[in-house]
């Protein structure tokens, strides 16, 4: 379909993070790394959580869910920047696009919930702890992350045809690491306020519903803190809390950053390095948050290392 100087279904091209660097296979080798780990990282703490019968409780069902997401997260985008920049090409289907922008924003979503809704569980560990087994029991735990990803796919559907069905312009360069709503509808041939505006709308939204189930439950998780007597419990729940908080805090300020603050605040160079930290850092910093900062974690990665040395020590003998 084609209207005088523009193709609606012609491949977009992306210029990515090797564009402007003087020395781009070693950024190359750097993002492969990082890929690389990511991975191993998120299976390695999926794996533990269900291999080890102490963490079969809520809070690292729920962490094995974001452990899932991030893997899926950071495979949407990365594969297809190292495999452009390997084959020297930069090209993207209408179709790849399409594909890419709604994984991302369904991916994005549901890790926007998922974080919320964590809280919630933080909330009733400390506060109610007579009453976890009933408020986070198995049903309640699937119901949230149930809820998590059905939330992230609503978030695809809608913006992802919105923002595709504008016609765009003879120069389809994305000056972006990906296919995010922002850059494709800079290519657009027509007014996209109106659309940007809903975007805006609908991302404070979504940002505003989780962040106020995060705030009312660190508040109530504070007052309770606050009034204990023992160190130790005070202590533990610190930790627990603190690591939620800091991934929070990195995924919530770049989506801020991105959907939220207005056009003078942004140029295509901070974009594209807010956006290279928050779909290729994060999931490589979320497991190391939560495995540093929680003995459970430590402990059950101490074991299985045990059994595996254990098991090599005596193959070898």
């Amino acid at each position: 379909m084609e209207w005088g100087n523009y193709s609606m279904y012609a491949d977009f091209v992306l210029r990515g993070l090797f564009s402007n660097t003087r020395f781009p296979w070693l950024l190359f080798a750097l993002i492969l790394l990082v890929f690389v780990i990511s991975i191993a990282s998120n299976t390695i703490m999926i794996i533990l959580i269900h291999m080890d019968s102490r963490l079969h409780i809520p809070m690292y069902y729920l962490l094995s869910q974001l452990s899932l997401m991030d893997i899926l997260y950071i495979s949407t985008i990365v594969p297809k920047m190292l495999v452009d920049q390997m084959m020297g090409q930069r090209a993207i289907s209408f179709a790849g696009c399409t594909a890419q922008n709604f994984l991302y924003l369904t991916l994005a979503g549901a890790e926007f919930f998922l974080l919320g809704l964590m809280s919630y569980d933080r909330y009733v560990a400390i506060c109610s702890p007579l009453h976890y087994p009933v408020l986070m029991s198995r049903k309640v735990c699937l119901l949230i992350v149930v809820a998590a990803w059905l939330g992230g796919s609503i978030d695809g559907f809608l913006l992802t045809p919105v923002t595709m069905q504008f016609p765009f312009c003879a120069s389809r360069e994305i000056n972006h690491v990906f296919c995010e709503v922002p850059a494709l509808l800079k290519l657009s041939c027509t007014d996209t306020s109106t659309c940007e505006t809903a975007m805006h709308v609908c991302c404070i939204m979504m940002l505003l519903i989780p962040f106020s189930v995060i705030s009312a439950s660190y508040t109530r998780i504070l007052i309770t803190v606050y009034r204990m007597s023992e160190a130790e419990g005070r202590r533990k729940a610190v930790t627990t809390c603190s690591s939620h908080m800091v991934v929070v805090s990195l995924f919530y300020c770049a989506a801020i950053y991105t959907y939220v603050l207005p056009h003078s605040y942004h140029t295509p160079e901070k974009d594209k390095g807010v956006s290279a930290f928050y779909t290729i850092l994060t999931p490589l910093l979320k497991p190391l948050i939560y495995s540093l900062r929680n003995i459970d974690v430590t402990g059950a990665l101490k074991k299985s290392l045990g059994r595996c040395l254990s098991s090599v020590s005596v193959s070898t003998f």
